[in-house]
């Protein structure tokens, strides 16, 4: 009896050192490397703000200057309530003490400057791809805005969700860090449209169905699902679902807002389209072409209308 208790032990211990070590929070890039502050540039990165759908989650709500990020909007889950984060350049509530390197192991690693788990509430699994040329941009854009005073409160989380040390086991099984490199036989456009849709764009997070433990289910991808807030249902956006769209569609209705017969789009939507406006025309064909690149998809089955 004493040596089962002992191999227990044994075991207990051995199994906590492994989940430890698993779950330990891995950067992306080194902290306090003075090259990364090095060579950013506002206006670009203006445009990766926008590509990333930054003010949509980040903009202080009940008001009109989408570049006021106090945060504090709340995003409901399966899980619980998340609160999207003051990511103002306010020294002391926001991110105005940040390097580009705490940016971009935020972004590209889902690890924040004191070395803990980001949720990925905060979309990291795709922006980890993205290259480290728009985080440093994003940085330099963002340093130009207002600083914006006020904490937000700490998300609404039940247990074990709210143990940020297992979201390692989370990323262990879905996070791909694997930058995204253009595809040799895809023409620029579509390889200009890869990068935004899945990187910055991290269309996927919402346009997919999702697995029990919160992780995009790889066979419908893009192909749609229940709303990830959980009410509605997000539309299929491979060829499967976008069916007789146009390249000018697609276009019309991210700058617009306008579908091909007359609808207009609702709900979160409406904050895409309003990114996606200001972006340049080549960057919104370019999204076109590469979602009629891509295969069709069946996505889950919708529930029937009660």
């Amino acid at each position: 009896m004493r040596k089962l208790i002992l191999l227990a032990l044994v075991l207990g211990l051995l199994g906590l050192g492994a989940f430890w070590f698993v779950t330990e929070p891995a950067n992306a890039v080194a902290r306090g490397d003075a090259t990364l502050e090095q060579g950013g540039d506002a206006a670009r990165g203006r445009a990766v703000f926008y590509a990333g759908g930054c003010a949509s989650c980040h903009a202080t709500p009940k008001q009109e200057d989408r570049l006021l990020l106090g945060g504090g909007l709340e995003l409901k889950s399966p899980f619980g309530s998340f609160y999207a984060p003051n990511i103002s350049p306010h020294p002391v509530d926001g991110i105005g003490r940040w390097s580009v390197a705490d940016l971009a192991n935020a972004m590209l690693a889902g690890v924040s400057p004191d070395g803990a788990h980001y949720y990925p509430a905060f979309p990291y699994a795709s922006y980890a791809r993205a290259k480290l040329e728009d985080v440093r941009d994003l940085m330099a854009f963002l340093r130009t805005l207002k600083p914006v005073e006020g904490r937000v409160r700490d998300h609404d989380l039940g247990f074990p969700f709210n143990v940020r040390r297992t979201l390692g086991v989370w990323k262990a099984l879905y996070l791909d860090r694997t930058p995204l490199r253009d595809g040799p036989a895809q023409d620029a456009s579509v390889n200009r449209g890869r990068y935004l849709v899945e990187t910055l764009g991290h269309c996927a997070e919402c346009h997919s169905a999702r697995d029990p433990l919160g992780g995009i289910v790889p066979a419908h991808r893009l192909a749609g699902g229940p709303d990830p807030e959980g009410e509605g249902w997000v539309p299929n956006i491979t060829p499967k679902g976008l069916k007789d769209w146009t390249r000018g569609d697609i276009m019309q209705l991210l700058e617009l807002g306008l579908t091909p017969d007359g609808d207009s789009v609702g709900g979160s939507m409406n904050n895409v389209v309003r990114n996606m406006a200001e972006l340049p025309k080549e960057d919104r064909a370019a999204i076109a072409d590469y979602l009629l690149s891509l295969p069709p998809r069946d996505g889950p089955q919708k529930p029937a209308k009660k």
